[in-house]
């Protein structure tokens, strides 16, 4: 991760080395104008407010999206499951979008459209999770059903939302091909502390998720609460899934790819899979995205490269597991 780091800082169309990346993250901590003094304002810019906050943001969005499927997956006993299950994802595109759209639209005032993206998302988890309630209990089955149902109407309205925005529809497409190009230091200090906070529940709680991913009965006979521990798992996985979508926009395959792979190496113990996975994901998403921004002269979404890495792997979790059962 630490050369992966150094990479991303150091590459781009303007090319810093070492020492003056050093100089400027050493400046500005510490606030030693001294230092800062020997660099020109146009390379401390670079570096502090567009390069390092990006990589933050690749680093905490990647592990945020890497821990809330694997967290999905184990909750909802399905190894395909991740925040689009839940329509997590689906309720930020569409909060995304109406702000979008309302700023393009109207004028004398414009809406945030990260906090409409966090909205959305949050709001979309209390109506699939109301949804699901049968008798005050939530089923794996009805959570998936409810997920699937909210997310195709909210797919729906985000499609009449391209549509009514004609020529401006770039905008809208270009949020849900998922970039980081535009991410700030408010970026980072809205993902880092949700993160970070949900990372800390998953893994204090990880044995008790163990034993709900064997089914709720044995969960209940070795002392786990199924009800309660799934509100907090759901809750906190989505909150991270809102946190990291509201700033990134819709990045594809990071919550699926990163759990299974970590499955072929550490076995089904969410105490091992959560902490690594956190890790994992921060490396995958700031390497595609340092990809993203210099395999082109144009920068290419983040979202395209992770959909071209999760489509081979999957096709090779496929051919493998098939010639398991042939032999």
């Amino acid at each position: 991760m630490i050369v992966t780091f150094f990479f991303s800082i150091n590459l781009g169309r303007a090319y810093i080395g070492a020492k003056d990346i050093a100089y400027v993250i050493w400046g500005r901590l510490f606030a030693r104008k001294d230092i800062l003094s020997l660099l020109d304002e146009t390379t401390s810019a670079i570096i502090w407010d567009i390069r390092l906050p990006r990589i933050l943001c690749a680093l905490f969005v990647g592990g945020g999206l890497a821990v809330s499927g694997t967290v999905f997956q184990s909750v909802l006993m399905n190894p395909m499951a991740d925040s689009y299950t839940m329509g997590v994802s689906t309720g930020a595109a569409f909060g995304a979008s109406i702000a979008i759209f309302l700023n393009i639209m109207a004028t004398g005032f414009a809406i945030p459209v990260t906090a409409a993206a966090f909205l959305g998302a949050v709001l979309t988890l209390g109506v699939v999770m109301t949804l699901s309630k049968v008798k005050g209990y939530l089923s794996p089955v009805n959570l998936i059903l409810s997920g699937i149902i909210v997310s195709s109407i909210l797919s729906a309205g985000v499609t009449l939302m391209k549509n009514v925005a004609g020529e401006n529809v770039g905008a809208i497409v270009g949020w849900m091909m998922g970039s980081l190009s535009s991410s700030n230091w408010n970026d980072v200090f809205l993902v880092l502390p949700i993160t970070a906070l949900g990372t800390l529940i998953s893994t204090y709680f990880a044995n008790s998720l163990n034993l709900l991913s064997m089914g709720d009965e044995e969960a209940r006979y070795l002392g786990v609460d199924p009800e309660k521990s799934r509100k907090i798992f759901l809750t906190a996985s989505s909150m991270m899934t809102a946190a990291c979508v509201s700033v990134s926009g819709i990045i594809g395959f990071v919550g699926l790819i990163v759990p299974h792979m970590l499955r072929l190496v550490l076995g089904a113990d969410n105490r091992k899979l959560i902490p690594f996975s956190m890790l994992l994901g921060g490396q995958l998403l700031l390497a595609a995205d340092t990809a993203a921004r210099v395999l082109l002269r144009t920068e290419i979404p983040v979202g395209v490269i992770t959909t071209m890495l999760g489509g081979p792997f999957f096709l090779f979790i496929f051919i493998r597991k098939n010639r398991r059962r042939d032999v």
